[in-house]
């Protein structure tokens, strides 16, 4: 003989079967619940999987409250019991566990924030865009949002940024940051063990689904992980659901990847995140050093800025190592320890020294500005000041008298030929002129 409390969940799966129009959701999440209690308006079920638990909360909540209230004329607070898994069969153990809440791994980095990422010219765009998806996902312009570029330049701290500040904004929200290869290998998994479908359902299960490194599902021999990524998706985006990506290369140049998943890509948002410019080198460079406690000069900050110009990866490594080293060896942060240390993590080549990069340098270690040395003037520091920039010019350069000439000032051939002979008779006679050209000349050849 049925309870009360079982022939009141019975009236509650049938209006829940004749709203939900789809029979096998039905049976899947629905069929397989027990009652296990009722009193002080808390109504205890019994699930088989925490994929089930998952599946009610974040799918068919809404329509179970609505059907409770409608039965039990009353608002139900739900309680779970959740079969513990015993082994890799899945075989559901007889030991029931009470779980209320279960955890659900993210798998986002902490430390991955906007507040820890630096904007840039390289940037500004995909992280403008990542702002806008993060306050509003799944429901903006931004959807999928794929962005693309190098190793190293960002993409990942870009895309789990967006993921951390969705759940900041919206806790409830289901956000799930996987890579392209682990996807690969649950779904080999799931195959193995005939779970394609719960492998499917957790998936479609989720709100914010960032996929990095997508460039890993090309592959002739990847059609079937292609096909499977494609209905989710489908389906993802179909029911309202973010979905973030990052690239190596932008979508027109995946090769092997099915043609209507690759359409699916070009739907939202394709941004590029560049290599980060001199300026937003040295910004990350001083945000790392206020980080970890480091006081490096400004000229040495400039000499990484320079060198190091292929990712952030490299000066986030350059700078851990100037840590240890200085803390290793009990010494300071100074030029020649960095130079030894960024030989280890980035190839410095010798940069071409030009007559433009002369000039720069002589205005700036002499102290005359662009327009006073362009200037007729024949004020005596100006003048010298021309004068060294020719004759460096001439001695470390392949350029021609008259082109010199031309450079500096619109001056003409005789006049660079008179200061060649001044500059080498100054050098014999004038320590304050040999001291500002030798420090023009050292600056030059760093």
């Amino acid at each position: 003989m049925k309870t009360h409390i079982q022939t009141q969940w019975d009236q509650c799966l049938q209006i829940i079967s004749d709203n939900l129009q789809n029979e096998e959701a039905y049976k899947q999440f629905f069929e397989p619940i027990e009652v296990l209690s009722y009193r002080d308006n808390k109504l205890e079920l019994g699930v088989p999987s925490s994929f089930v638990y998952e599946r009610l909360e974040s799918e068919y909540l809404d329509l179970l409250r609505k059907t409770l209230l409608r039965v039990f004329g009353t608002i139900v607070e739900l309680n779970y019991r959740i079969a513990v898994t015993q082994d890799t069969n899945i075989n559901v153990s007889s030991v029931k566990a009470e779980i209320a809440e279960p955890e659900f791994d993210t798998h986002l980095n902490k430390n991955c924030t906007f507040a820890t990422y630096f904007e840039g010219k390289s940037n500004e765009l995909a992280f403008s865009a990542a702002v806008t998806v993060s306050q509003h996902p799944g429901h903006n312009a931004f959807n999928p949002f794929f962005i693309f570029g190098a190793s190293g330049v960002g993409k990942t701290h870009l895309a789990q940024a967006i993921g951390l500040k969705i759940l900041e904004l919206l806790p409830e929200k289901r956000v799930l940051y996987i890579t392209s290869h682990i996807f690969q290998v649950q779904y080999i998994d799931a195959v193995r063990r005939n779970l394609v479908n719960d492998f499917i359902n957790f998936y479609q299960s989720i709100d914010v689904l960032i996929v990095d490194d997508i460039q890993e599902f090309a592959g002739k021999g990847k059609i079937a992980t292609q096909n499977t990524f494609f209905h989710i998706f489908n389906y993802l985006h179909q029911s309202g659901k973010q979905l973030i990506m990052t690239c190596d290369r932008p979508p027109v140049e995946l090769e092997d990847l099915v043609p209507r998943l690759l359409t699916r890509f070009k739907w939202g948002f394709i941004g590029e995140i560049e290599r980060p410019d001199y300026e937003l080198r040295r910004e990350i460079l001083k945000g790392k050093c206020n980080k970890e406690g480091l006081k490096i000069e400004p000229d040495v900050i400039d000499f990484i800025a320079h060198n190091a110009t292929d990712n952030v990866r490299d000066l986030e490594g350059i700078i851990n190592s100037l840590l240890a080293h200085s803390i290793a060896f009990n010494r300071p942060i100074d030029k020649d320890l960095v130079s030894r240390v960024m030989r280890m993590i980035v190839k410095i080549e010798q940069k071409a020294i030009t007559c433009e990069n002369i000039i720069q340098i002589v205005q700036s270690t002499f102290g005359i500005d662009s327009k006073t040395f362009n200037s007729k003037t024949r004020k005596r520091e100006v003048v010298f000041a021309r004068q060294a920039a020719m004759h460096l010019c001439k001695k470390h350069t392949s350029q021609s008298v008259s082109r010199i000439g031309n450079l500096v000032g619109g001056r003409d051939h005789a006049t660079v030929l008179h200061a060649l002979k001044s500059v080498d008779e100054l050098l014999n006679s004038d320590e304050d002129f040999k001291g500002k050209y030798m420090e023009a000349e050292k600056l030059l050849q760093e």
